[in-house]
């Protein structure tokens, strides 16, 4: 397994309060165990996810999913493909096919913007297990969005959060990037 870029990405992150703090932890111990941490079938204790937190070019609005197994609102995201490690890569892949909106760094280099460790609950195939989800800040490239692989997909103003009811982790996020 090839954990370096994720190394490199964790290494020099700080945590903007306790919750973060913890998952940073748990994403640790995490890559530094057994078992193929980037592998959907790890489910003890779960396994890395990558999301992005997905800006407008103004910066102004971010793109949310409707997850409609979660019955929430949030950032677009999901599993590492066969092969991938990078978690900028399969940030940006997950916003294009959830969203069909192509995506760049907000510079030269990726920034894991936020780390976050959520339950996720049992389905019929697969055991409760949890998400190790690396949060990638992305901006968006000129283009309309399109509920692809998810119930519904937009831009959403910091006007409108209130009523989504965003979890704390996307919170925190967003307040990272002052939407919040």
């Amino acid at each position: 397994m090839k954990l370096d870029i994720i190394q490199a990405l964790l290494s020099p992150h700080r945590p903007a309060d306790a919750s973060e703090a913890d998952s940073l932890r748990r994403i640790l111990e995490l890559i530094a165990g057994r078992g193929n941490p980037f592998s959907r079938q790890h489910f003890v204790p779960g396994h890395l996810t990558a999301s992005g937190i997905v800006l407008d070019e103004k910066r102004e609005r971010t793109l949310l999913i409707f997850h409609s197994k979660l019955k929430r609102w949030l950032q677009p995201g999901g599993h590492f493909e066969p092969g991938e490690n990078d978690p900028s890569v399969a940030a940006a892949r997950e916003v294009l096919e959830e969203t069909a909106m192509a995506t760049r760094w907000p510079g030269s280099a990726p920034v894991l913007l936020d780390a976050d460790v959520h339950e996720i609950p049992a389905r019929k195939t697969e055991p409760a297990h949890f998400h190790f989800d690396l949060r990638m800040l992305l901006i968006a490239e000129e283009g309309e969005v399109k509920a692809v692989e998810v119930a519904e997909a937009r831009w959403v103003h910091p006007s409108e959060f209130g009523a989504l009811d965003l979890d704390p982790g996307l919170q925190r996020a967003l307040k990272k990037v002052s939407l919040l």
